[in-house]
């Protein structure tokens, strides 16, 4: 059972990266932190007589590393009651690759699991749950298993050890990713 985390925050060391690494803490597992690579937006097109055409960035590299895994934990800063803009590129690029024949992107995604962390603050509890809705409606559209989420209550570095219930689920997490690699 192979583990990777899609890291979305372009602070390091955030909360978000916090609240990660208490959730694989011990196991095996990978991260991608999209900030340190090199991702163009997309150019959408899908309705054009040419499609899409290559674009010269690390992205091809990226997706390979994330569909050689099983669980995906998608992980993103509250930005303005949303994903980061980091996280939204590298899912927008998923409708060039949707119509490659290179890859059965949908069938790929399939047989992953995701789960999302999120943290932030201005009662995140509440106002990130249609950035969790809207994880859900990406992961359906891809027939994605949408396990569960995290929403961390944090804003300044380090506040997210003072969030209790985020890092109890954190480590229950922890214990059933244990078990799953334990098989």
């Amino acid at each position: 059972m192979k583990i990777l985390t899609l890291l979305g925050s372009s602070r390091k060391a955030g909360n978000t990266e916090q609240l990660v690494k208490e959730i694989t803490a011990g196991l095996k597992s990978s991260t991608i932190h999209l900030e340190d690579h090199h991702i163009k937006p997309i150019v959408d097109m899908r309705h054009t007589e040419q499609g899409f055409s290559h674009i010269e960035d690390d992205y091809e590299e990226l997706l390979k590393q994330f569909l050689s895994h099983d669980i995906i934990i998608f992980a993103t800063p509250i930005y303005w009651f949303g994903m980061s803009g980091q996280m939204k590129v590298f899912i927008d690029r998923w409708s060039q690759y949707l119509r490659d024949s290179r890859y059965n992107m949908k069938e790929e995604l399939s047989k992953k699991t995701a789960y999302v962390v999120a943290a932030g603050g201005t009662n995140p509890k509440i106002t990130a749950l249609p950035l969790v809705q809207q994880f859900n409606y990406i992961f359906e559209f891809v027939h994605m298993n949408f396990e569960d989420y995290i929403i961390g209550n944090a804003v300044k570095p380090g506040e997210i050890e003072l969030d209790g219930p985020s890092l109890t689920k954190a480590k229950v997490w922890n214990r059933k990713f244990a078990q799953l690699q334990a098989k």
